[in-house]
């Protein structure tokens, strides 16, 4: 018995003492790191081989594992004050989302938050993604007593060129003779279509709409004479300015029309400016000279005024008087462009990679996307693998501008190309590559290059916005300087009460002076011609107008989904719309215009913008009377002013809206509380007759005074945009 109590008292010695060592300070230094998980058994192996100490094991693994618990939780306050970075600098960089900017400065998203409200920024619309301004990231840094750096962009290596380019000038010994290019240029309906039919004897003016060009043609006519010329039948409406200058742009020799009895016209001038700008010799071809009004004469002296001197007057341009309708001198003008481009001495070189120009694209739906071209170096064949812009093609069929499938085609001629992966843009430039994967990598280079470009707009175009807003905010400031903070806030959460409350659906519906649009056309220059229309919108304070979606080919049922998220309409030129789709679209409740001729397609625009015009309230004055007398009367505690007064003109009637007008200025705007004839109640006071009345307001009268009865009426208003045609 006492052998165990002696056992008991030894035990109870060492654990103290155990446990004394585990405390001193030393002890922790120099074994720290030498505490190790305790077995997970509960009978250790040599308190098996002596049973009197496990009792003493045990309590000593328990104080153990106490201090591994203090150990851990003493290391983890440690790591949690390594969080913010050293000396209190914050690494930052452009476009941080709140997110980042708390990590990066060892903070939680509320100080951020909080921060932020020191700056224009509405923190009510902020997420744990959005992306800050620089500028506020710093500022919230500073808010936030702490430095900032810049963090080290990682630098890129610099892309190779690996852009297709034009051969070196050709070796005069290998140049062959070629067709001439040329454009007939002109106002619109003064005949240049048909000067062309009359030339190949068809009738392409009876396919056009409206008899209004309105795509640019190219084709290749045969003269009695065996020489070819290569004509661009350009459009003459005003929409379709690109389309003249891109004519001129591949051309060799313009033809100007100009028809006899009308003279030089606004598209006349244009298309002297374009010639004159590509450095392209004119022709001039005086048109309708059949008609009895015709005046050549008169066309020609109007001429001088824009530095076009004919041959008759001592200057270098050939005119020619002709009827296209009758097909009269035709053959004159034919043998005036052959001398011409004889003296011009037109030759190209037919070997080698294919170089030439899109004169005009579109989608088709059984060939796919389609381009009409002129080739102006080398020889264009089946399988040649071809680049243009964005867009590339392995060269699948060619036609003549009849539909004939055709299996070469040399400098001057035209062509229509099937086989492109993408609609290249009407204008680009065509140059044969030695393989496919050639121009893949072209087009990669491009759209890099493209996208680097429009990074740098998108740059200038936020930084500018950035500027204008921070100035707008400078400016609130100032206003709002005299006021405690506490009143600012107040001013400005009454200011934005309206959009705070509101869904970002309900923001948008807010504004309804809003016309989108999706414009769908049957080729690139349709399309292009009604953009640059659009682009001279500037009427933005009564009806916004933007392009959301704008492409080639029918409408379809994306362009339905487009218009229907946006609540926009859309417009087709010269395309269609199939019935699944109407029906789609009536069910949606989107409008679909389609139209085939240009004017037509901007009235209905127009149209449209003065549908989402508010109305305008007119006043309608329907009487006037003059106060003669004041006096006032007793309405229970009050004292009511009432001005006795005679109509002059038109009647009084108390159901419509008085103005009380003072040395010309309004001075109110309401109605009546009471009409009296002869103390009795009225509703109506005519010409010549006295009354008493008395206003909806605490007014008082003077004698003079003028009293106003209107009624107001709502009048549509229309847009005062004007397209310039």
């Amino acid at each position: 018995m006492n052998r165990r109590l002696i056992l008991k008292f030894e035990n109870l010695v060492q654990l103290r003492g155990a446990c004394r060592q585990l405390c001193t300070p030393s002890y922790r230094k120099v074994n720290r790191a030498q505490w190790k998980p305790v077995q997970s058994s509960a009978h250790p192996v040599w308190s098996v081989l002596c049973p009197q100490f496990w009792q003493k094991d045990k309590l000593i693994s328990i104080a153990l594992s106490q201090r591994r618990h203090l150990a851990t939780k003493e290391e983890t306050k440690k790591k949690r004050k390594k969080i913010p970075l050293t000396k209190g600098e914050v690494e930052i960089r452009q476009k941080m989302t709140v997110e980042e900017l708390a990590q990066a400065m060892g903070k939680d998203i509320d100080h951020i938050y909080e921060a932020l409200l020191y700056t224009d920024v509405d923190v009510a619309s902020l997420e744990r993604d959005s992306i800050l301004h620089e500028g506020h990231i710093k500022l919230v840094v500073k808010k936030s007593g702490m430095k900032y750096k810049s963090a080290k962009l990682k630098e890129e290596k610099e892309r190779e060129n690996t852009d297709a380019v034009k051969r070196p000038p050709a070796d005069p010994a290998v140049l062959t003779p070629r067709p001439p290019v040329v454009t007939i240029l002109g106002h619109v309906d003064h005949g240049k279509t048909t000067l062309l039919d009359s030339l190949r004897k068809t009738q392409v003016a009876a396919m056009e709409a409206g008899g209004i060009t309105q795509h640019i043609g190219a084709f290749l006519v045969h003269l009695p004479s065996g020489e070819k010329i290569t004509f661009l039948d350009t459009p003459g409406h005003a929409a379709f300015s690109a389309m003249r200058a891109r004519g001129t742009h591949v051309t060799d020799i313009v033809i100007l029309v100009v028809a006899a009895e009308d003279g030089v016209m606004q598209q006349t001038v244009e298309s002297i400016q374009h010639a004159k700008k590509a450095g392209v010799p004119l022709i001039l071809a005086i048109n309708k000279c059949d008609k009895p009004e015709a005046d050549p004469e008169r066309v020609k002296k109007e001429l001088l005024a824009h530095d076009v001197v004919c041959e008759e007057f001592g200057g270098d341009v050939q005119a020619v008087n002709i009827s296209a309708l009758k097909g009269e001198n035709l053959m004159v003008l034919a043998e005036a462009t052959v001398a011409l481009a004889e003296m011009l001495e037109l030759k190209a070189d037919a070997t080698g990679l294919v170089e030439g120009t899109v004169i005009e694209s579109r989608k088709d739906k059984g060939k796919g996307p389609v381009t009409t071209a002129i080739i102006q170096r080398g020889t264009l064949r089946k399988g040649c693998v071809l680049v243009a812009g964005k867009s590339w093609a392995k060269v699948r069929f060619m036609f003549d501008e009849n539909g004939k499938a055709v299996d070469a085609a040399s400098p001057g001629i035209p062509v229509e190309i099937m086989g492109w992966k993408e609609v290249p843009s009407a204008g680009d430039e065509i140059l044969e590559v030695e393989s496919e994967q050639r121009a893949h990598e072209v087009v990669a280079w491009r759209t890099y290059v493209e996208q680097q470009e429009r990074m740098k707009k998108d740059v200038e175009v936020i930084e500018a916005k950035q500027k204008e807003h921070r100035m707008e905010y400078e400016k609130k400031q100032q206003k709002l300087a005299h006021l405690t903070w506490r009143q600012r806030k107040a001013v400005l959460y009454k200011a934005n009460k309206h959009l705070m409350f509101s869904k970002p659906k309900e923001r948008t519906e807010m504004d309804k002076n809003v016309l989108l649009l999706v414009v769908k056309g049957d080729v690139d220059g349709s399309v292009e011609a009604i953009l640059n229309i659009l682009d001279s919108y500037d009427a933005d304070d009564e009806c916004k107008l933007d392009v959301i979606h704008f492409g080639m080919g029918d409408i379809s049922e994306t362009d339905i989904s487009l218009a229907e998220a946006f609540n926009g309409v859309v417009f087709g030129f010269s395309v269609k719309a199939n019935e699944s789709i109407k029906q789609l679209a009536a069910k949606k409740g989107i409008k679909i215009k389609l139209h085939n001729i240009i004017y037509q397609l901007i009235e209905d625009l127009k149209d449209e913008l003065n549908s989402r015009l508010p109305p305008s309230v007119v006043e309608n004055t329907i009487g006037e009377a003059s106060v003669l007398d004041i006096f006032s009367v007793t309405v229970g505690k009050n004292k009511v002013p009432v001005a006795g007064c005679r109509v002059h003109k038109g009647l009084l009637d108390k159901k419509m809206k008085f103005k009380l007008i003072r040395n010309r200025d309004v001075i109110w705007k309401g109605s009546l509380s009471s009409l009296k004839h002869h103390k009795d109640d009225v509703q109506v006071i005519k010409t010549g007759m006295d009354c008493g009345l008395s206003l909806d307001k605490y007014i008082e009268f003077n004698i003079g005074d003028e009293i106003i009865c209107y009624e107001e009426k709502e009048v549509e208003q229309t847009t005062s945009w004007d397209p310039g045609f």
